[in-house]
């Protein structure tokens, strides 16, 4: 009978974390997300956007990024090339895009007929601020010009969901998203964050309050990388205390990759909360 030999217990440590970094799940499995909120950023004039970064990165969340060639306060627009290295650094830490269309084009109204046609606004673009109709087709081909931009700035494929802007859309018009792919995604009642009101009636304070006293599990959140009509941005100021006082209660963040009506392509109620 062969002696049985004694395996060191640093040996065994070794290769038990040698196996945890070959397989980050078991390295994670501690932290696994039991209290999910998923925080999504739609683009906007991207002055606060550096800032944002930063404070994604120094506090370890990952968002969703819902992008539109957006005019911006520096640079060609949000998806021109001035941000495009933003961009790249944003899918090198993890982060997810999806389409906001193009010209970050408003559904205003359903038109009668077959097929559907769909009174639009769009505020970017050759065409921003006038009032034209889009067939289903055409609306699909904002969808995607947005996405193959990200694509081709990121290296990484967006997901297929969209955010109409303002949160605006009919039954008709997710149909006809749907028919080359595209899922909706509005946000919470609680996951309105108010960054797009008034600061001189709703206060940083006030919104972050609210947000802290009002927000659940599962929530999909929404907030811009900047709003042009706010004087008092609200991001970073509210963004970082925001984002440490849901983990103080035990909120951890997802992106919308993990989202579970997402994986299983059931499709979300969206709502705009007031005050």
């Amino acid at each position: 009978m062969r002696p049985v030999t004694k395996v060191p217990f640093s040996f065994l440590a070794a290769l038990f974390l040698v196996a945890a970094l070959a397989c980050p799940t078991w390295a994670s499995a501690e932290k696994t997300c039991e209290k999910p909120v998923y925080l999504t950023l739609d683009t906007g004039h991207m002055d606060i956007a550096p800032l944002v970064a930063d404070v994604l990165k120094r506090q370890d969340v990952r968002v969703t990024f819902f992008a539109a060639q957006e005019r911006s306060k520096v640079g060609d627009g949000s998806l021109g090339e001035h941000w495009a290295p933003w961009w790249k650094a944003r899918s090198l830490e993890g982060h997810e895009f999806a389409s906001h269309t193009y010209d970050h084009v408003y559904w205003l109204a359903d038109l009668p007929g077959s097929p559907p046609q769909f009174r639009v606004k769009p505020s970017a673009g050759a065409s921003a601020g006038q009032v034209f109709t889009l067939d289903a087709s055409a609306y699909c081909a904002q969808l995607e010009k947005a996405s193959a931009r990200l694509l081709a700035m990121t290296g990484k494929s967006p997901l297929k969901l969209f955010r109409a802007p303002g949160g605006k859309t009919s039954p008709a018009l997710l149909a006809a998203a749907a028919s080359c792919g595209f899922a909706h995604v509005g946000w919470a009642p609680a996951g309105f964050l108010g960054d797009e009101l008034s600061s001189e009636k709703y206060s940083n304070e006030a919104l972050l309050k609210k947000a802290l006293g009002s927000i659940k599990k599962g929530d999909i959140l929404m907030a811009h990388l900047g709003i042009w009509s706010r004087k008092d941005p609200w991001a970073p100021a509210v963004l970082e205390p925001l984002i440490i006082g849901l983990k103080n209660k035990g909120f951890c963040f997802a992106t919308l990759r993990e989202h579970p009506a997402y994986i299983v392509g059931r499709a979300i109620g969206e709502k705009k909360s007031s005050f």
